[in-house]
């Protein structure tokens, strides 16, 4: 059975590059366009990692790690980040909230496949 990816982000195309990349490597893809949205469609359902971005419109990237967190369901959800911010400080502030991996755009899709493999147990 294949696993299950959240992949949020506001810009459209970026989701599709990634959800792209994602189905051709075998997963299954939930797409969310902000941390409100993905968060309304974490209905229970097994979820094996979460991609996010920093900077989006109604809730930010690591607010909406804070929120997934709060849940019994994903409190041990992987999550990476992919994102424009490089900074130390905002990588800093996502593991604090649990982030396990930080993507910087313009990323290779390659890049983060072996990413999202290093933390979807087979």
């Amino acid at each position: 059975m294949a696993k299950t990816i959240l992949v949020v982000d506001d810009s459209a195309s970026l989701r599709q590059v990634v959800t792209i990349a994602l189905k051709g490597a075998g997963y299954d893809v939930i797409e969310g366009c902000d941390g409100e949205d993905a968060l309304s469609k974490l209905t229970g359902q097994k979820v094996h990692l979460i991609i996010s971005d920093v900077n989006m419109p109604n809730m930010d990237g690591i607010t909406f790690v804070k929120e997934v967190k709060k849940s019994a369901n994903y409190k041990f959800t992987p999550i990476i980040m992919l994102t424009t911010e490089s900074q130390e400080a905002k990588k800093a502030e996502g593991q604090a909230a649990g982030v396990k991996a930080w993507v910087v755009k313009p990323f290779k899709p390659e890049t983060m496949l072996m990413a999202v493999s290093k933390l979807i147990l087979p």
